[in-house]
């Protein structure tokens, strides 16, 4: 592994996800493409939640996108695409709570921060993964990977641009999505490698959805009024409006995430998940389109070191993680 060994890592053992390639005739451009797209329908999907926080609600919108999300993969299941019934109740319903929880975390941040910065966030995910891994797993990591970290930290503390004497614990919240997500990369690892990619995408979008009714169960309904009251609000009536950005939101998420799982049966883990950094890319395009949103060039600066050094993590890891939610295949003999 490029300079590096893991600690626990039997001498000739195969890494994960490199057994099914060698059955598979490896096509590292299309694979490339397939993430690509993806990252560009998440890009997109994801600016469609202001036209959703304005007047709705965050647990509303995670409850019925949730159910959405399931019935369309019971339907791609009943069409013989994946295995929708988990091996372990117990472990897919344990790891879905971590992606769940950050991904509540992440849309409830893109009703008040720059969706930019929410990305990033979000993508501080291998570095918390590397850290865990060390802490918990008991790896070993070279000198690169450690500065790759350090680096990338130091990019997310400009994203956020900190002001001490207006401290708002908000902005940080998007690398507590990351810290969470990084957990739920850990447990899938742990109790879920084994599972199918459509089994722990229905537990995630259900957990997301149990989620949504505890929020509907205990937030009065209605709420105060603007953006700001998107994580506010109860249940609210769901206009036609409502119902089709909330429809566009569950299609664009499942393809976007179809597109991924596509990318990573077609090229080496670790190459194709690069390409997912483009989000930070088109995620924020869009943000400038449709919002008028710019990244100054501070924020940019610390995109970059936040995106280059999770490629370095990646290219130097054998589990390369997808951060939107996707399992790395893994061969099942």
């Amino acid at each position: 592994m490029q300079g590096e060994e893991i600690c626990n890592r039997e001498d000739g053992k195969t890494a994960k996800g490199t057994r099914i390639m060698s059955e598979t005739a490896l096509r590292p451009g299309v694979a490339a493409l397939s993430i690509l797209g993806g990252m560009f329908a998440l890009g997109i999907t994801d600016n469609f939640v202001p036209y959703i926080s304005e007047t709705g609600s965050l647990w509303q919108f995670h409850m019925v996108r949730g159910i959405l999300a399931v019935v369309l993969l019971l339907v791609a299941a009943g069409f013989g695409i994946g295995v929708i019934r988990p091996l372990s109740w117990r472990a897919v319903l344990g790891r879905s709570l971590f992606p769940a929880s950050a991904m509540l975390i992440y849309f409830g941040c893109l009703s008040v921060l720059p969706i930019g910065v929410v990305v990033a966030g979000l993508f501080t995910a291998p570095m918390f993964v590397l850290l865990m891994s060390v802490v918990f797993l008991g790896e070993c990591v070279g000198a690169v990977r450690i500065c790759a970290v350090l680096l990338g930290f130091v990019g997310a503390l400009l994203v956020i641009e900190p002001d001490p004497q207006a401290l708002d614990p908000v902005s940080f919240l998007p690398i507590v999505a990351g810290m969470l997500y990084a957990v739920g990369a850990l447990v899938t690892r742990l109790w879920c490698a084994n599972e199918g990619t459509i089994a722990l995408s229905a537990g995630f979008f259900g957990m997301l959805a149990v989620f949504g009714a505890i929020g509907l169960m205990f937030l009065p309904a209605g709420g105060p009024e603007g953006f700001d009251g998107f994580v506010l609000r109860g249940w609210v009536p769901l206009t036609g409006k409502m119902w089709f950005w909330i429809s566009v939101q569950a299609v664009g998420s499942i393809i976007g995430i179809g597109l991924i799982f596509r990318g990573y049966l077609l090229g080496e883990a670790g190459y194709v998940a690069v390409f997912e950094y483009s989000l930070l890319v088109f995620a924020s395009f869009w943000a400038w389109v449709l919002w008028g949103q710019t990244v100054g060039p501070l924020a940019l600066f610390g995109m970059i070191l936040i995106a280059g050094a999770g490629a370095v993590i990646t290219l130097r890891t054998d589990d390369a993680i997808s951060v939107r939610g996707v399992k790395v295949p893994e061969d099942d003999a």
